[in-house]
């Protein structure tokens, strides 16, 4: 879909009418690509597995600029706005809610997977998370970056999110649990904990697919009438990279692993990922807040050295 629809820029060019309709002719393809693995030999699987998983990792730095361009959306969009009526106390409300939330997934991850001095792995994990928020909500406070509390509380229970699916990662046997280890991965925790991860990892192929600059719910105008609403290729391009993210979940990130009943996305590689996004997210959008100061500044020193060399320059 992606060769087919990549060049497509007007909607009255055969590829637009191939990407929206033809969808008898596409449940056809889609029985064939099912049944066609199970005939190709073991190597070319192998190979397409390493390949999934550089499409994996490209597919989480997608969905982590997803989900950043929308924390600034909504952040833009509960800011006091004479135009929408809005008033800073909804804002309040909402950055309370998201904190407090924050705040409290913190505290329980500590009571369930950190309740015990040999657990030093859970410990480092949340206690590095927790010194996450709080830079993230000093720098956010600060005077020079002043983005207020809306977008850090949002991206703070993100980051939560993240630490605690990473812990939920790890082995049965290694894992610190308050949970009983024999049910430790078949209870609802991880039933509820999949169907978030599926839904969260379906909605942003979704949005960033439709956008090709990865904004969630920009409205941009065509420059003219007839062209294509999103581009396509892209659109198709990051699907393929989800199925890519979709096969590393069931296998672990592991192409030798043999999983067992109820331990989808369970290892080491899927508990370190996991950290690693978790940390890389947060180092992101860090720099989204420091960076424009540091333009600024620099801008700043620039027209200062351009004002000191003026009247030097008419001295001469």
């Amino acid at each position: 879909m992606f060769v087919s629809t990549v060049e497509t820029r007007k909607l009255h060019e055969a590829c637009n009418s191939w990407h929206c309709g033809w969808w008898g002719f596409k449940f056809i393809l889609l029985l064939l690509s099912l049944a066609l693995p199970f005939f190709m030999p073991s190597q070319i699987v192998q190979i397409y597995g390493e390949i999934a998983r550089i499409g994996a990792g490209i597919f989480l730095l997608l969905q982590l600029v997803s989900v950043i361009h929308f924390i600034m959306w909504w952040n833009k969009f509960w800011n006091p706005d004479e135009e929408r009526k809005n008033s800073c106390s909804v804002g309040l409300l909402m950055s309370t809610i998201f904190h407090g939330a924050s705040l409290c997934g913190v505290v329980w991850m500590y009571t369930s997977y950190a309740s015990r001095a040999s657990c030093s792995l859970n410990i480092f994990f949340i206690t590095w998370t927790a010194i996450l928020l709080a830079v993230i909500i000093a720098v956010s406070l600060h005077s020079k970056v002043n983005r207020g509390l809306l977008s850090s509380g949002i991206m703070a229970l993100y980051i939560v999110f993240l630490c605690w699916t990473a812990i939920r990662s790890e082995p049965i046997i290694i894992r610190c649990s308050s949970t009983n280890p024999e049910k430790a991965n078949h209870d609802w925790m991880a039933i509820i904990g999949f169907l978030i991860a599926v839904f969260a990892i379906v909605l942003a192929t979704f949005s960033t697919g439709i956008d090709s600059k990865c904004f969630q719910f920009r409205k941009d105008e065509v420059e003219e009438e007839d062209d294509i609403p999103y581009k396509y290729g892209f659109f198709h391009l990051v699907f393929s990279l989800g199925a890519m993210y979709f096969a590393m979940l069931f296998i672990s990130w592991d192409l030798n692993n043999s999983p067992t009943k109820w331990s989808i996305d369970v290892g080491w590689l899927s508990t370190w990922i996991k950290v690693m996004n978790e940390w890389f997210a947060a180092s992101f959008y860090l720099w989204m807040l420091i960076s424009p100061v540091l333009r600024q500044n620099k801008v700043t020193n620039n027209n200062e050295s351009v004002q000191q060399e003026t009247p030097h320059s008419a001295m001469v």
